[in-house]
């Protein structure tokens, strides 16, 4: 048995085919009055109608996916985001095809070219470091493209990411007006910005608290983990000048701080107060609870969402950048001097 047409469904409702593509399409069925949409999906539904997407792809020359690029999704911050998108795109008409790619460029670059053979209509990256090849490479291809929890140093691709500076502010200001005055800062990687902004945010927050640098030192660690975090937390506890807290660039080095200070026989917040960034998933259940920064993901992935479409239809033509505000939760990881 040969599938129902267009051109059946308007015979069976003695409506020219036209009306019926316009119905069954997302895109125009607004210009049609409700009572003939309902008749229309109704006759499409009773004689299982399934709409051709190869046929439709080659006159639209849209495929309705997006393809989306992670470097680890296996971390808490990532899932929020995928599902933002995901939520964001559905409403479209778009599905998202998701790849894990790591932080090798080799791979990055393949995951891409992959993608592009499949004929996603965009490209939504959060695996982007501040200067990188991949987004170069994306560039030459003519896709449109948003980077997720990261920017471009160039500003060459529009962005979503959390207000890292700001977030900074709020947390130097929280611990000096507990009394700290010698505060730590772990940095993530300078490479990607989420590392490079949180580090400048906390030296402008030292600034702005009139705090000195040379008793406020950082130090940067290679990755956003647990041991990395322990290991740039040991470092600072064997300086001379002893901080009374540390502001960690990620709830990861956060709890590696708890670490170092346990591997001291201490404890926190008595002999170190910490303060991380995400408030990742049961942040609020370690112990001791950990003060950080919330930054709202799921959003994150609903405005990257937002700006791909835009992208698409034509309404946002110039790249841009969209700064999400943070949120401190205190909670027992810090105290007062």
């Amino acid at each position: 048995m040969s599938k129902p047409t267009i051109k059946q469904i308007a015979q069976a409702l003695d409506i020219h085919p036209s009306t019926v593509s316009r119905v069954l399409n997302p895109e125009t069925r607004h210009r049609i009055g409700e009572d003939m949409v309902a008749r229309v999906l109704k006759a499409a539904q009773d004689l299982h109608y399934s709409p051709n997407r190869i046929a439709a792809a080659l006159r639209t020359r849209r495929s309705g996916t997006i393809g989306v690029v992670v470097p680890d999704i296996s971390s808490p911050v990532f899932p929020p985001i995928v599902l933002g998108i995901e939520n964001a795109l559905s409403r479209h008409r778009y599905i998202p095809i998701m790849a894990n790619a790591g932080g090798d460029k080799a791979r990055q670059t393949f995951i891409v070219d992959q993608l592009l053979a499949r004929q996603v209509d965009g490209l939504i990256l959060a695996t982007a470091e501040r200067n990188d090849p991949v987004v170069a490479h994306c560039l030459t291809q003519g896709v449109p493209i948003v980077m997720v929890n990261r920017s471009d140093d160039a500003g060459r691709v529009s962005s979503v990411v959390g207000d890292s500076r700001q977030a900074m502010a709020l947390a130097v200001a929280h611990l000096h007006a507990l009394g700290h005055r010698r505060i730590g800062h772990i940095a993530g990687p300078a490479s990607v910005s989420t590392g490079h902004e949180r580090e400048a945010g906390f030296l402008q927050a030292l600034t702005d608290a009139g705090l000195s640098a040379a008793q406020c030192p950082v130090v940067r660690a290679p990755a956003y983990t647990e041991a990395a975090g322990q290991a740039a937390c040991a470092q600072l506890l064997a300086r001379r000048t002893r901080i009374t807290a540390v502001v960690a660039a990620n709830d990861f080095l956060a709890l590696g701080c708890y670490a170092a200070v346990r591997a001291t026989g201490g404890s926190c917040p008595q002999d170190l107060s910490v303060v991380g960034h995400n408030d990742m998933l049961l942040m609020h259940a370690v112990a001791p609870p950990l003060t950080t920064i919330r930054v709202h993901f799921y959003e994150m992935g609903t405005r990257a969402a937002a700006l791909m479409l835009g992208a698409l239809d034509g309404s946002i033509t110039t790249t841009a950048r969209t700064l999400l505000a943070p949120e401190l939760v205190v909670r027992d990881s810090t105290r007062t001097l």
